[in-house]
């Protein structure tokens, strides 16, 4: 299935907007999981199965995994969503970023080793870095464009001269991206809730395009804010990801019943707004 048909999907037929970051630290695992070998695909399960039925998407973080030598884990996570929860699309978090050769191969292991619905990429090495992942037309391609980080500003604020006219240069990737880069309509962007006017700028110059939004919860990125700002004319648009607010909301072997609350919780205060 497209990742953008299943999105779609997700939105409507689940009515949220909220997608779970997977991002775990054995550090914070509830005791009962320390030491297991497994451990971190034990725990991502039990954050999925108790959560599937409240998220449009989930967002395994690459680096989160490959730190502990935990690749296999994710790959036996990806395919678990997929077997047990088999609407649910799974987006990459790899922020990957390399000249056209390179990307080639990083597009094969998001899409053919990991098989994830889509993957999210640096977009500053221009169009033939970007390529290698847009040759996957029913792949989902998430490219950087305002993040949430306190930082990004040092680069994607700046004005730049473009073909279009002078503007920031993180609306030059949202204008290319939405006018020249989406030919199969399998793009979106990143844009931190930590930032809803720029949330909104984006929105008017992408149109309906996807928008996935870090920054909610431990960032301090405001839900009412975003939704106005970034919500299309039918009320989605969005993919809304808390990470560490819902991985880590309980401490014992109850974890993931502690965080299909939270999750929950979340899913209807974004509902409340749309």
């Amino acid at each position: 299935m497209h990742f953008m048909t299943a999105l779609r999907a997700a939105w409507q037929q689940r009515d949220s907007l909220l997608c779970v970051g997977l991002d775990p630290d054995p550090a914070k695992f509830p005791a009962h999981l320390k030491g297991r070998p497994d451990a971190i695909f034990e725990f991502c399960k039990g954050i999925v199965d108790a959560t599937a039925d409240l998220v449009c998407c989930f967002k395994p973080q690459i680096a989160y995994f490959a730190a502990h030598r935990a690749e296999d884990q994710l790959e036996a996570l990806i395919a678990h969503i997929h077997a047990a929860h088999p609407d649910t699309p799974v987006i990459l978090d790899a922020k990957r970023g390399d000249i056209g050769s390179t990307a080639e191969q990083y597009a094969i292991e998001a899409f053919e080793r990991f098989k994830a619905d889509a993957i999210t990429v640096n977009p500053y090495m221009g169009r033939d870095s970007v390529d290698p992942y847009l040759a996957y037309p029913d792949k989902g391609v998430i490219l950087l464009c305002r993040t949430s980080n306190p930082g990004g500003s040092d680069l994607q604020f700046l004005e730049v001269e473009t073909p279009r006219g002078r503007m920031k240069l993180y609306e030059h990737v949202a204008r290319t991206v939405a006018e020249d880069w989406n030919a199969s309509g399998n793009c979106g962007l990143v844009v931190g809730a930590t930032f809803p006017a720029e949330i909104a700028r984006v929105r008017a110059l992408t149109g309906d395009m996807p928008l996935l939004v870090p920054g909610i919860g431990a960032q301090g990125g405001d839900i009412a804010a975003t939704l106005a700002a970034g919500r299309t004319a039918n009320g989605s648009g969005l993919m809304i990801n808390s990470s560490r607010a819902v991985l880590y909301a309980g401490k014992g072997e109850d974890f993931a019943v502690a965080a299909r609350k939270v999750a929950l919780d979340t899913r209807d205060a974004i509902n409340a707004q749309r």
